[in-house]
Formats: structure tokens, C-alpha cells, sequence
């Protein structure tokens, strides 16, 4: 392919950007106008904008590709068939008959998509395309845009925890054509005042602190569980996937100091005995000052439930803090929990998953109206009544190559607004649990606080 430059000059004479005066749609005079469909109707033009954009992308990481209608449409298209990554089409609204789809094409729920866009000025556009991706339980982590405006959407988007890749940006456009005597240096002049003057701010979204969701919180669980982060300037909860009791005990031992609630998977103990693995496990619990959280998962109807909770050699009654729960059962299902607290599965990250954007939205239906529930398990948002309970979190930049990179602390505290990360393997699969667990106590609390900041974005 030619040189970057060399391509921009070829897509220049198709009349992509014009100057002058020019009504924008939000009302503003500007000295440019920006208009990128006519690549479409240069194969060869288009075919190397595909490469191009391709290039900077690491491909690995993507099982999907969408343009935003319509411009990008056919931008994506030629993405697809220069990859042979599939593609999916966004529709501008969904059909009043039919399917009644918004997303067609063939995918798979929990597949990570790259959002392909022509131009990006506000980046408002964008924030409404991708919940309606996301809708589907698609994930979106990357956007590639053509030409940005420099106008602040790519911070704001970037603000939001999305990686933003554009191949070109307007003072790169004026520097070529300034360079080739397209432009003169009062023409330029003209487009930076311009710039200057019109960068659209935005105030980044906060989240509500630990200290004011105490003040509003209502379950004792709840303030026990705020006031133990405050305490230890700690949101780390540990899992201890591990299958005998003396693995436990040791394990606990180690994290203790650093973490909010040992995260437990109690029926997997092969060698439980309550006298020598709950009394020894709660012994330690309260001289290293965190609670249980037994990750039951409880999924049946509220008589069953109760006795899974109350009977039986585990007796999880009389020693979990709180507990998590499917809310398949409904409202009254949960009855049974009235002296724990309950953590409500919201949605699971698991391949193929059944937890749909429908099930979510009962589910916190649910959630927020039963007085045991303090929280819920989730990948998404969930209302700031509810404490958020993020799992998968790891610090590696690396996985399976689908996006694993962003279950960050960074990530699900700046994006998700979460309160408390669950880390599994990171913690106890290293080679040294404790300094790991003082590893993600530091980041976890870190991009808490980072979190809180409030920031103009503009750009």
C-alpha cells in the first residue's frame, strides 16, 4: 500500500472534507465538513481503508465486527472480508414486523465486537450504539474510527474504560493538506480557533463512596461490609477454591489481613467436619476482622432452599455472613435468608449463558425490592441502592485472547462502578497468596479512589 499520507490524498480527492462555513447539527458554524461515504464507491479506495484500520487493531482479541449506520456500514463490510472476522449489522431501529431485530447476523452471546465508525465529533452516538450491542450480551471493548473531529468524543469514550483507535485526526488532515497547498496557513488558522473553541465537555460520570453508601444502607450486612473497606482501605474479597480443610484454614490465614469476606465454596471441602473447618474458620475471621461469603448459589423453591440453608452437615445458618443466590426462584424464594444478607446473580459471564438482558432486568426487579438482598453479582451497571460484586477480576494483561485484559480493577471499578472485586486464581493459585492479595488490595482500593474523581473530559 501507499503511504498513509499518500492514501488520505487519494481519499481527499473523492471530496470527503470540505471547507467553508458549515451548519453542523448541533447548530454550530464550522470551517469543515466531514462526509465519508463516498470511499464506498471506490473499491480499491476502500479495500486499503480495510488494511489500513486492520492494521492497527490486535485482531486476536475480536470475534465480531459492526459498523455504525451508515457510513461505516460498508467500512466494516470490507473489514470483515479482508479478516474473515464475521460480520454483524446494527440496524438505524428494529423492523415493526418480522424478526423485529435491532443486531443481525450469526453470533454468540458473551463474544467480544469491534465497533467500526467513520467520524467522531461528541462520541454521543456511540454510547447509544453500544448498550444496544451490549443488549444482545455482546461485549464491546474496542472502537476503530476513521477520522477524529478532536472535539472530545474519543476521551469521553476512553473516560469509559473503551479503547479508541482512529486512524486519522483533523490537525493531521490539515498538516497534509496545508503541506500540499490544499489549504492555506489562514485557512488552517481558522480550523485550529475552531478547535479551540468548540471542544465539548463532559463531565465524567461518579460513583457514590463508600462512606455515602453507608449512610444509606440499610442491611446490617451491608455496614458491616462498608465499614470493614473503610476500616482496611480494602475492597478485595478472595475466593477459596480449594478442597480440604487445612488448604482452607492456611489460606484464610494468609488473606486474611488484607481482604473484606473469604469468598467459600463450602461443599467442595472433601474432608468437612463443622467442629474442625467452620469453628477454626470463623475463629480466624474474627481476629483477621473480615466476613464469610458462602457462594451457595441457591436455585429452588423457598422450602428447598431453607433446608439447604438451615439443615444438613454444613449448616450454612450459622456461619455465613451473606450468601449468594439465583432470584429464578422470584421474590419469595428469598424469604428464607432473613438473617444473612443475599447476593442476587444477576448475570454470569459463562459462554452461553442464560442470564439475557430480560433476565437481568427481573432479576434487579427483584433485587431491589427484597429487604434480605444487599447486592448482586453482575457484568454490567446495577442500580447504586445495590452493592456490586464483580468476580473475574485478574491483573494479568493477558487470557484467553477474548478481552480478558479488561477484567481489570481499573476497568470494573472506572467502567462498572463496582464495589467489591472476587479474585480466585490470581490469589490463590499464585505462588505467594498473601503478597498477592496485598497486590490487589492496593489496586483495588487504588481505582476505588481513582474512581471517585470527578473530572471534566474534553478534548
Amino acid at each position: 500500500m501507499e503511504s498513509k499520507k499518500e492514501f488520505f490524498l487519494e481519499c481527499y480527492k473523492l471530496g470527503i472534507i470540505k471547507f467553508g462555513r458549515f451548519t453542523l447539527k448541533s447548530g454550530i458554524e464550522s470551517p469543515f465538513y466531514v462526509d465519508l461515504r463516498p470511499l464506498a464507491s471506490d473499491p480499491k479506495i476502500l479495500k486499503n481503508l480495510a488494511n489500513y484500520l486492520l492494521e492497527m487493531l490486535p485482531l486476536d482479541n475480536f470475534d465480531l465486527i459492526c459498523g455504525v449506520p451508515y457510513a461505516a456500514l460498508p467500512m466494516a463490510t470490507a473489514m470483515s472480508l479482508e479478516s474473515y472476522i464475521p460480520l454483524i449489522i446494527k440496524r438505524k431501529e428494529a423492523k415493526s414486523y418480522g424478526t423485529k431485530k435491532l443486531i443481525e447476523g450469526i453470533y454468540q452471546k458473551g463474544q467480544n465486537c469491534l465497533l467500526v465508525e467513520d467520524v467522531i465529533t461528541s462520541g454521543k452516538s456511540l454510547l447509544e450504539t453500544i448498550p444496544e450491542i451490549e443488549q444482545e450480551d455482546l461485549k464491546v471493548s474496542d472502537i476503530v474510527v476513521v477520522l477524529d473531529r478532536e472535539q472530545g468524543g474519543k476521551q469521553l469514550l476512553e473516560s469509559k474504560g473503551y479503547r479508541v483507535h482512529t486512524l486519522f485526526n483533523i490537525s493531521e488532515v490539515c498538516d497534509i493538506l496545508q503541506e500540499t497547498g490544499e489549504l492555506s496557513d489562514e485557512e488552517v488558522k481558522r480550523i485550529q480557533d475552531f478547535l479551540q473553541g468548540n471542544h465539548i465537555q463532559f463531565e465524567e460520570e461518579t460513583r457514590s463512596s463508600y462512606e455515602q453508601k453507608l449512610q444509606n444502607a440499610q442491611h446490617s450486612v451491608s455496614k458491616k461490609l462498608l465499614e470493614t473497606a473503610l476500616a482496611k482501605k480494602s475492597n478485595l474479597i478472595a475466593s477459596a477454591d480449594v478442597t480440604t480443610t487445612q488448604e482452607l484454614l492456611d489460606f484464610a490465614e494468609k488473606v486474611g489481613p488484607h481482604i473484606v469476606a473469604l469468598k467459600t465454596h463450602i461443599d467442595i471441602i472433601s474432608d468437612f467436619e463443622y467442629e474442625k473447618t467452620i469453628t477454626p474458620l470463623k475463629e480466624i475471621a474474627a481476629r483477621h476482622q473480615f466476613l464469610l461469603m458462602e457462594d451457595r448459589k441457591f436455585a429452588d423453591i423457598g422450602n428447598t432452599q431453607e433446608l439447604q440453608f438451615t439443615s444438613g452437615v454444613f449448616k450454612i445458618t450459622n456461619w455465613a455472613d451473606f450468601v449468594t443466590s439465583q432470584v429464578i426462584g422470584g421474590f419469595e424464594s428469598l424469604d428464607c435468608f432473613n438473617n444473612v444478607g443475599v447476593v442476587a446473580i444477576v448475570g454470569m459471564s459463562s459462554k452461553g449463558t442464560l442470564t439475557t438482558a430480560s433476565y437481568r432486568e427481573e432479576a434487579l426487579k427483584v433485587a431491589l425490592s427484597h429487604p434480605n438482598v444487599i447486592g448482586g453479582v453482575s457484568q454490567n451497571k446495577i442500580p447504586e441502592e445495590l452493592l456490586l460484586f464483580t468476580p473475574g477480576v485478574n491483573l494479568a494483561d493477558s487470557g484467553d485472547g477474548k478481552g480478558q485484559q479488561y477484567n481489570t480493577p481499573e476497568h470494573v471499578f472506572k467502567t462498572l462502578h463496582t464495589d467489591f472485586i472476587i479474585v480466585g486464581r490470581g490469589i490463590y493459585k499464585s505462588d505467594n497468596p498473601e503478597a498477592s492479595a496485598v497486590t490487589y488490595k492496593t489496586e483495588g482500593w487504588n481505582a476505588y479512589i481513582n474512581s471517585l474523581e470527578k473530572k471534566a473530559i474534553q478534548g
